[in-house]
C-alpha cells in the first residue's frame, strides 16, 4: 500500500482548516443558529446551486466512497442503477412533490403527513426515520469513515470512528443546516475532482482502458456481465425498474435527510432548479466511483495482488475487502500533494454526509417530539434541544456499529444499505404517493398500511440476520423461507403492493370517519395555481433541462446494457 507524505498531511490539514473556516463564518457571521428557522432550515433563503450541491454532497457519503467503488471492484455493476435512477427520482421531487412541500410551510416530512392524514402518521414516520438513520446513515457513515481512516491513514478502526464523530459534531452542532450546506458546496467539487483524478491516474497506471477490459476478460468470473447494468443475477431488470424506484421515492422525495435541503429554498422555482442541478450531479457517480473501482480491480489482477488487503495497525491482522478499492487506488496511483487533497476531500465527504443526517435527525426530534410536548418552547430552547439530540444519536449510532460490521463481513456495504432501505421504505413511499394523488386515502388507511409494512419489513430484517447467524433454520421452499430469501428489490415490490392494497381497502371502508382534507395537499382537488405560483413553478428552461437528463439516462442504459 502506498503512503501519504508529509506534504500530503499538510494539504489535508489546510483543507480541513478551509472547511472549518467556512463553517465558522456561516455560524458566527451569518448567525445561522440564532432562530429555529435559521438553524434547521437555513433561513429558507438558499439558492439553487447551494441546494443542488448539498443534495449531491450530503448523499455522496461512505456508501459511495467505500461501498459503490467496492461494487465496481466486485463486478456488482448494476448497483450503479441506484445512482442513475436517483437522477430521475430527483426530477420527480422537483416537479411533483416540491409544490406541496413549499406551500405547506412544514419543517419536517412527518409534519406534512400529519396535515394530510393524522397525528399518528406523523409519530410513525418520525420514529421510523430516526430508527432508519441509526440503522443505516449514522452508524454506516461512522463505520465507513473509520474504515477510511484505517486504510488511508493507518489509524485503528474505533479511533477513526471517534475522530469522525467529534470532527463532524464540532460544526454541525453549532452551525445548523446553513453551515452544513455551505461546506457541502466546497466538498462536492472535491468529490468530483477526486473521482476524476482516481480514474485518470488509475488508467495511466494500467496503460489505458483497453488493458482494463483485457484484465476483466482474462480474470473476472463472469466477464460478459462485469460491466452490464442489466445482466446480473442479483439485480434483475424487474427489480431495477420496479423495486429500486420505490426505494428512490422514499429516499429522495419523502425522507427528511434529503427534503430538508429543498425546504430551505427561497421559493418553488428555486427548489425545482436545485433538484434539477442535483439530478445532473447524480449522473456522475457511475464515472467517478464505480469506474475507479473497476480500474482498481484490473490493477489488483495485473499489478498489485495485495490491492484490497487491509492491515490492522495494532494487531497486525490482515483482511481482504473490495470495499477498500477507492482508498487503495488513491494511495497507489495519485501523486504527492494531489493525493493529500483527494484524501482530505473524501474524509470531508464522510463528514458531510454525517453532518447532514445529524442535522435532519435533530430537526425531527425537536419539531416532531419536543415541540409537540412543549408547544410554547422558545427559539433558543428549540435550538439547544436539537444540539442535545445530535449528541445522543451519535452515541446510539456508535453502539449499532458492531452489529452492522457482522452484516457486512466480506464486503457488500452498498448492498447492505440498499437492502435495509428496501425493508422500511415501501409503506412510506405508498403513503406519500397515494396521499398526494388520491384524495380518498385517509388516516386510518395510512396507519394500517404503515404499521403492516413495518412488521413485514423489520420482520424480514430480523429473520435474515438470525438465519445468517445460524440460529434459525427455515426451509427455502416454505412460504416464510421464500420471503426471507427473496431478492431484496423483489421484496420491496411485494411490500409496496401490499401497502397500496391496505391503503385503498381500509380508506374506502372508513370514508365516513375521514377528516376534512386541505385542498392544497392533493392533486385530485384540482386546486388552481395563483399567479405567484405560476411565477415560482419554473419555466421552459427547467423543462428542457429535465428532458436532457432523461435522454442522458437512456443513453447510459444503452451503452452499459
Amino acid at each position: 500500500m502506498g503512503n501519504l507524505s508529509t506534504f500530503d498531511f499538510v494539504v489535508i490539514a489546510l483543507y480541513f482548516l478551509l472547511v472549518f473556516g467556512i463553517a465558522w463564518f456561516v455560524t458566527v457571521k451569518e448567525r445561522s443558529g440564532s432562530s429555529s428557522k435559521d438553524y434547521f432550515l437555513g433561513g429558507r433563503n438558499l439558492g439553487w446551486f447551494a441546494i443542488g450541491a448539498s443534495l449531491f454532497a450530503s448523499n455522496i457519503g461512505s456508501e459511495h466512497l467505500i461501498g459503490l467503488s467496492g461494487s465496481g471492484a466486485r463486478g456488482a455493476f448494476p448497483e450503479a442503477q441506484f445512482e442513475i435512477l436517483a437522477a430521475l427520482i430527483l426530477l420527480l421531487l422537483g416537479w411533483v412533490f416540491v409544490p406541496f412541500y413549499i406551500k405547506s410551510g412544514v419543517f419536517t416530512m412527518p409534519e406534512f403527513l400529519e396535515k394530510r392524514y393524522n397525528k399518528g402518521s406523523r409519530v410513525y414516520l418520525s420514529v421510523i426515520s430516526i430508527i432508519s438513520y441509526v440503522l443505516t446513515k449514522i452508524s454506516f457513515t461512522i463505520f465507513a469513515g473509520a474504515l477510511v481512516f484505517e486504510v488511508l491513514l493507518g489509524i485503528p478502526f474505533w479511533t477513526g470512528a471517534i475522530v469522525t464523530v467529534i470532527a463532524t459534531g464540532i460544526y454541525t452542532v453549532f452551525g445548523g443546516l446553513k453551515a452544513v450546506i455551505y461546506t457541502d458546496m466546497v466538498q462536492s467539487m472535491i468529490f468530483i475532482l477526486g473521482g476524476v483524478a482516481a480514474t485518470y491516474f488509475g488508467l495511466q497506471a494500467i496503460g489505458g482502458w483497453d488493458n482494463v477490459m483485457l484484465a476483466i476478460q482474462d480474470n473476472a468470473p463472469e466477464p460478459e456481465t462485469f460491466m452490464s447494468l442489466w445482466r446480473n443475477k442479483e439485480y434483475s431488470w424487474i427489480g431495477v425498474l420496479l423495486g429500486a424506484p420505490i426505494l428512490g421515492i422514499w429516499y429522495w422525495c419523502t425522507d427528511q435527510f434529503i427534503v430538508q435541503r429543498v425546504l430551505s429554498a427561497k421559493n418553488i422555482k428555486v427548489a425545482k432548479q436545485g433538484t434539477i442541478f442535483g439530478a445532473f450531479l447524480k449522473l456522475l457517480p457511475l464515472f467517478i466511483f464505480v469506474i475507479p473501482g473497476i480500474v482498481a480491480y484490473a490493477l489488483s489482477v495485473t499489478e498489485f495482488p495485495d490491492m484490497f488487503t487491509v492491515t490492522n495497525p495494532i494487531t497486525g491482522e490482515t483482511k481482504t475487502t473490495t470495499d477498500a478499492a477507492l482508498p487503495a487506488l488513491i494511495l497507489r496511483v495519485l501523486p504527492t500533494g494531489f493525493k493529500g487533497l483527494v484524501v482530505a476531500g473524501f474524509l470531508a465527504a464522510l463528514m458531510s454526509s454525517l453532518s447532514s443526517v445529524f442535522n435532519s435527525t435533530s430537526t425531527l426530534f425537536t419539531f416532531d417530539f419536543y415541540k409537540q410536548w412543549k408547544p410554547k418552547a422558545s427559539e433558543k430552547e428549540l435550538v439547544m434541544v436539537g444540539r442535545l439530540a445530535t449528541i445522543l444519536l451519535v452515541l446510539v449510532g456508535l453502539a449499532w456499529i458492531p452489529f452492522m460490521r457482522k452484516l457486512t463481513e466480506g464486503g457488500g456495504i452498498y448492498k447492505y444499505l440498499q437492502s435495509v432501505q428496501a425493508y422500511i421504505s415501501p409503506p412510506i413511499a405508498a403513503a406519500f404517493l397515494l396521499g398526494i394523488f388520491y384524495k380518498k386515502i385517509n388516516g386510518k388507511g395510512a396507519l394500517a398500511a404503515l404499521w403492516t409494512g413495518f412488521v413485514l419489513g423489520i420482520g424480514r430484517l430480523v429473520l435474515e440476520f438470525m438465519s445468517q447467524e445460524g440460529g434459525l433454520a427455515i426451509s427455502e421452499t416454505s412460504l416464510l423461507g421464500t420471503l426471507i430469501t427473496m431478492n431484496f428489490l423483489h421484496y420491496a415490490i411485494f411490500l409496496f403492493v401490499v401497502s397500496i392494497a391496505i391503503l385503498i381497502v381500509v380508506s374506502l371502508s372508513t370514508q365516513s370517519s375521514s377528516k376534512e382534507l386541505d385542498p392544497s395537499l392533493t392533486y385530485q382537488y384540482g386546486n388552481k395555481k395563483t399567479s405567484s405560483d405560476e411565477k415560482d413553478s419554473g419555466s421552459n428552461k427547467e423543462l428542457w433541462m429535465t428532458l436532457a437528463i432523461i435522454v442522458v439516462v437512456l443513453v447510459m442504459w444503452w451503452v452499459f446494457r
